[in-house]
């Protein structure tokens, strides 16, 4: 299978992601994600399809994407993928990789993510039967030549115990942040809280922290995130918030609560679901370089001069996790 048709291929699956005439196609995929994953609400599955169909799957990104791979594979490498369960189809990217660049990929479903990457792989083979010989879904990954592995510090540990031999990508805890300079309209504050909230906060891109000026005041941000007040009504999401807010009750923390989101200060990147931490700044040079120090921890920064307001969960084609090139290192292999 050449480059070209594998390009061909991917853009076909986008075609079918983004045609009106898949809608009820795509809406009974999301149901039978839900059976797996309560997390996985109709809402959340489509828009990580329709992200995935608009953002990855384009032809013309994937033409100046595919441009540093090789047309064809010589000796093509079995890659072993386990891929968190997080949101709705996370390990995508990294199959879409493998498979652009003549790989075969031998992919671990997780118990969370299984329905839909499923009904993924079946729509590649649907679309072109010969991808089937690069596509393996595998209990067991003793066969890999690499790795690419995403999941906690704790399972990353695991990741590099048993597969450090081998050349791999392992990933560990990543949050995002948002910076606030106090001058944001309401607008944007209201974009910000699709960076807070899509996805109920689970992914390494969603704003878990802010950092503000010192003395800000919330009274607008509240304001204008309020759209998001439905939130409240899944049980899930429903269940942490009234947990962290006993918990600050209790323990008398200072915080701020709206009815669906909790804010309160820390120096920690990564919140509870349902909770926003928040830091105040004095300087923009000293919090530029608390950002440098923790850049290792951060997924992606949202604000004016950063990503901007309400596309963190929206990354192109060439914005790899962790900002390390999927496509260099299997190219290298």
């Amino acid at each position: 299978m050449t480059l070209e048709n594998r390009i061909v291929l991917f853009s076909k699956l986008g075609e079918f992601l983004n045609a009106e005439s898949s809608k009820e196609d795509l809406k009974y995929w999301a149901s039978l994600c839900k059976g797996e994953n309560g997390w996985f609400t109709e809402d959340n599955v489509l828009l990580a399809l329709k992200n995935i169909g608009q953002e990855f799957l384009q032809k013309e990104a994937l033409v100046a994407f595919c441009k540093p791979i090789k047309n064809e594979k010589q000796n093509p490498k079995k890659i072993g993928v386990i891929a968190a369960g997080n949101i709705p189809l996370v390990g995508f990217h990294d199959l879409l990789c493998i498979l652009l660049t003549g790989n075969i990929a031998l992919v671990k479903l997780s118990s969370s993510d299984s329905v839909l990457m499923q009904k993924i792989i079946s729509k590649l083979i649907e679309i072109d039967p010969e991808i089937s010989s690069q596509i393996e879904i595998a209990d067991r990954l003793n066969a890999a030549d690499a790795f690419i592995a995403t999941g906690s510090d704790n399972s990353s540990r695991y990741f590099e115990y048993y597969f450090g031999k081998k050349p791999n990508i392992i990933r560990k805890n990543r949050s995002s942040v948002a910076v606030l300079t106090g001058t944001e309209t309401r607008e944007e504050l209201r974009n910000l809280g699709y960076d807070i909230f899509q996805f109920f906060g689970l992914g390494c891109r969603n704003v878990s922290k802010l950092f503000v000026p010192k003395g800000y005041k919330f009274d607008t941000f509240f304001e204008s995130i309020e759209y998001w007040n439905t939130i409240h009504i899944h049980h899930k999401y429903s269940n942490n918030y009234d947990y962290n807010k006993s918990i600050y009750l209790v323990n008398r923390n200072h915080h701020y609560d709206n009815g669906f989101l909790l804010v309160t200060q820390s120096e920690n990147m990564v919140s509870p679901i349902s909770v926003v931490f928040y830091e105040e700044y004095e300087d923009e040079n000293a919090l530029e370089a608390k950002l440098h120090a923790h850049q290792e921890k951060i997924q992606c920064i949202v604000g004016k001069n950063y990503t901007p307001f309400g596309k963190s969960q929206s990354p192109v084609l060439d914005e790899f996790a962790d900002n390390v090139n999927t496509i260099d290192f299997l190219n290298n292999l």
